[in-house]
């Protein structure tokens, strides 16, 4: 038993006015603007922090996504920091269209040094913030409401005077830092204040930063919180409110959505959700969660695979598996009855669909963030079912199996990936077909075969076989190829079927094509179907080859 269960309480604060309009919001109609803190607050996380190289290579890849605001780092912190900022303004690696951010605490040497850090940006947001909550004044800073206020009220005036000095009208960001553990009526007294010193206007709003530092609460409490402060606001309209959720619940992704409902503007997060303890909010997962809700994110992740290898090599992270849109094997099933539900859907699409997305248990086209059908949607193990056997060798190899004889193959596939515990790729799969099925000469071997058409139905055929050891030439006739072929073996041979099905298809375009065709024949004495598949690059010979598979694997064919 966790008996210590009593220890803990709740720590937050519901807003003293009830503020529920944002349920009645049904999705995200547009997407926020993005400010990326993958090197800085990623960054901080990380083991080893990256290098001013790596940084370099990162910010670019940011920059190549589409991210307009990217928080470069607290150039006051170090030397690295502050040497990084300076290469990115010196070195002209900023885009016009792009902003840097720095963040600064509220005490004066620190903005001093952000200040300096900056001078030559073109588009800079100093980003200024002080802790607020109940438990930092009580436990931390040991100061009053009144002291924590002023902390702030300085912090801002002593922008508007660096500002001045500088000659510069960069944006200006505040965070009421752990603001999820302060009181909100408090939390809107302080950054009330912050904004009637920054006074801002349209042309130079003010970003307040509302930062869920510690999730703390249910997600629908940190929206009621967003929306009694973006209400009681002063300067709404030329305010920009943005959220900065962390994931210590495993929500953050919950908070940002119904915080974007509850009236904010804007997001900090990282890639990947990168960032202290359990991480910050994952922009990729609320960009494709939009994306996929028919809204545009204005973000480009067509290209998930070479921003996740940029990202594990310059972090030394790795993305988990199941992350959602860029693990490994977030588009994966393994599941017989998901593959013969996506084979059917991927089918439909091409022969019915009206060209929206709605194939089963794939919420996303994995082509839309570069990945493949081939190796990342169908997956085969032991626990695979027949349809996504079959679309695997459809997919990639061309072999379009029938219906009726995919359980059979179903089962020779699985039963080697149960007895070698493991997965198997698309190729093995493959071997394992052409090994069981495809052109068998086990007990007997066609060295020829030649057919005659007869009156338009009858066939008369001669085959030439080995069978064990000698070489034999057989004839028979009958009402088609087949039926003529089958006739001759069991005359000749200790064994009574019936071919009773049959179907090819050329294997790709053109005219160097290989056919393919399978044949299902019921033989006396056996309970089930017995198939075998013949790939040739004449029809007449593949069915033959089929026919002949088909019967080695009985092996009944005895002389």
């Amino acid at each position: 038993m966790m008996e210590n269960v009593k220890n803990y309480q709740r720590g937050y604060y519901m807003p003293p006015v009830k503020s529920t309009k944002w349920v009645d919001k049904e999705y995200i109609d547009k997407a926020p603007a993005w400010c990326s803190v993958d090197l800085r607050d990623g960054n901080q996380a990380l083991i080893v922090p990256m290098s001013l190289d790596e940084k370099i290579e990162f910010f670019k890849e940011l920059v190549r996504i589409g991210f307009k605001e990217i928080e470069v780092g607290f150039p006051a912190a170090s030397e690295t920091e502050y040497q990084f900022c300076r290469t990115l303004i010196e070195e002209d690696l900023i885009p016009d269209d792009v902003t840097i951010q720095v963040l600064t605490q509220a005490r004066e040497h620190i903005i001093k040094k952000t200040f300096e850090a900056v001078q030559g940006a073109k588009n800079a947001i100093v980003h200024l913030y002080n802790s607020t909550s109940y438990a930092q004044r009580v436990q931390v800073f040991k100061k009053s409401k009144e002291e924590i206020l002023k902390i702030a009220t300085d912090g801002a005036k002593l922008l508007n005077d660096l500002a001045d000095e500088y000659n510069v009208k960069y944006p200006f960001e505040y965070s009421p830092e752990s603001f999820t553990g302060t009181e909100p009526e408090y939390a809107l007294e302080v950054c009330n204040a912050v904004i009637d010193i920054w006074k801002p206007t349209p042309e130079r709003k003010v970003i307040i930063n509302l930062p869920a530092t510690v999730e703390m609460s249910l997600p629908h409490v940190y929206a009621s919180q967003i929306e009694y402060l973006s209400e009681n606001m002063h300067d709404r309209e030329n305010v920009i409110l943005s959220l900065h959720p962390h994931n210590d619940r495993g929500t953050g992704v919950a908070d940002a959505e119904l915080g974007l409902l509850a009236g904010a503007d804007r997001i900090e997060g990282t890639l990947f959700g990168n960032g202290e303890r359990t991480g910050n909010v994952d922009i990729i997962t609320l960009a494709m969660n939009m994306y996929t809700h028919g809204v545009n994110p204005n973000l480009d992740f067509s290209n998930l695979p070479f921003t996740t290898e940029i990202y594990e090599r310059v972090t030394g992270m790795k993305v988990y598996e199941r992350s959602p849109y860029t693990g490994k094997l977030v588009f994966a099933a393994f599941s017989g009855s998901h593959q013969d539900a996506i084979a059917k859907g991927m089918k439909y699409r091409e022969t019915d669909g009206n060209g929206m997305w709605t194939v089963p248990y794939l919420p996303l086209n994995p082509e839309d963030v570069g990945r493949k059908y081939d190796g990342d949607v169908i997956r085969i193990n032991s626990q695979s079912g027949k349809g996504g056997i079959g679309f695997i060798l459809e997919q990639k190899y061309g072999i379009d199996i029938p219906a009726k004889m995919r359980e059979d193959v179903g089962y020779a596939v699985k039963d080697v990936s149960d007895h070698e515990h493991k997965e198997l790729s698309p190729k093995e799969i493959l071997d394992i077909f052409q090994k069981e099925y495809v052109n068998r000469e086990d007990d007997v071997k066609l060295l020829e075969s030649h057919f005659k058409q007869v009156d338009g139905i009858d066939a008369e055929i001669t085959i030439i076989v080995s069978a064990t050891g000698e070489k034999k030439v057989y004839h028979g006739h009958g009402n088609g190829r087949l039926d003529a072929v089958s006739n001759a073996i069991m005359k000749h041979f200790n064994i009574n079927f019936d071919v009773t099905s049959y179907e090819e298809h050329a294997l790709q375009q053109g005219s160097n094509s290989q056919a393919c065709a399978y044949v299902g024949i019921d033989v006396d004495g056996m309970d089930k179907t017995v198939w075998g598949t013949g790939i040739k690059n004449d029809i007449i010979d593949a069915s033959v080859y089929a026919l002949f598979s088909a019967l080695n694997r009985t092996h009944k064919v005895v002389k």
